[in-house]
Order: structure tokens, then sequence, then C-alpha cells
């Protein structure tokens, strides 16, 4: 699972584009999702549902826009 300091190392890397940052970010997302597997626990799949909220409260804060559609789908 990635570290949120990691994250925000991400996010805070002006050397690259919005749109950048924001893939690696949502990358990272989609690796801890993939390492879920039918033998996970439910405490297994809440910390990486809080950590996708977490990564989408930075992508927010990089993207507004983007932020906002992932905050609220991961709530629906």
């Amino acid at each position: 699972m990635i570290d949120m300091e990691l994250a925000k190392k991400i996010a805070m890397d002006f050397n690259k584009s919005i749109r950048e940052r924001v893939d690696m970010l949502l990358k990272e997302d989609c690796n801890n999702y993939t390492n879920l597997g039918t033998d996970s626990t439910e405490q297994e799949r809440k910390e990486v549902r809080k950590a996708s909220k977490e990564l989408y409260h930075i992508i927010n804060a990089i993207d507004e826009e983007t932020g906002e559609l992932l905050i609220t789908s991961l709530d629906s």
C-alpha cells in the first residue's frame, strides 16, 4: 500500500504536469485494489478504501474537478 507521505511528494512534484501527478496517484490506488484477493480480510478491504479516500483528497488538492468526481464516486 502506498505511504501517504510518498503520495504527498508525488502531488507536490511540480516538475510533472497535473495530469501526470494524478495518473501516478491513481496508478497507486489501482495497485492497492489489485492486491486485494478473495482471501483478503474485511479489515484489509477497509484499509484500502481508507487509503483511496486519502488519495482522492490529495488528488482533489491538485485537480479539483477530478478529485470531486472520485470522492463522490467513493461515497456512493
